[in-house]
């Protein structure tokens, strides 16, 4: 949508947000109306539902100051705000193998994942020809995982992937190996 530009005018879109079972809207944003202009909502909180519902506003300036006339409602929108998007693939792992005059592991670091809402990895184990196995039984707090089950003589391919709170698990990071002697 575009509106003409007239002296002491100007328009925006205004969009009003409220939660399920709440009597009282919030302004989710406001953007200018130009061709192509979009407004992202990036304050609504994951598993809730809204309505939202937008009003053209229209600034008249004068010489008192300026005025806002809020148009008529669109009708409301209901939307649940369901994550199914999840964090970035960890990056950075690397295998390092220790022993042999210790009991023998393997040890795998990564970059820390920045999602907001991660609640932890998986470690994901192979041997070539075969398929990965999570090889965690809870998610891995900190981005490193020791790897005592190893054997000698065997080549371990290593992945990690990434999970937010509401289980969303990353797409595996590229593979980490490492040979035990």
């Amino acid at each position: 949508m575009s509106i003409p530009e007239t002296a002491g005018l100007r328009f925006s879109a205004r969009v009003y947000r409220r939660e399920q079972g709440s009597d009282k809207d919030v302004v989710a944003g406001e953007t200018p109306i130009t061709a192509g202009s979009a407004l992202i909502d990036r304050s609504f909180e994951w598993e809730k539902t809204y309505t939202y519902r937008a009003t053209i506003v229209t600034y008249v300036t004068q010489p008192t100051g300026e005025q806002q006339v809020e148009g008529e409602d669109t009708p409301g929108v209901t939307v649940f705000a369901h994550d199914i998007f999840p964090p970035a693939a960890p990056a950075g792992l690397q295998a390092v193998f220790s022993g042999p005059e210790q009991k023998s592991f393997i040890d795998l670091v990564w970059t820390p994942n920045s999602d907001s809402d991660l609640a932890g990895y998986n470690v994901y184990r192979h041997e070539q020809g075969t398929e990965p196995v999570k090889i965690n039984s809870d998610l891995i707090k900190a981005p490193a995982f020791r790897d005592a089950d190893i054997v000698s003589g065997r080549e371990y391919l290593y992945s990690v992937t990434a999970v937010d709170a509401r289980g969303n698990e990353s797409p595996h990071s590229p593979e980490a190996s490492e040979i035990v002697p």
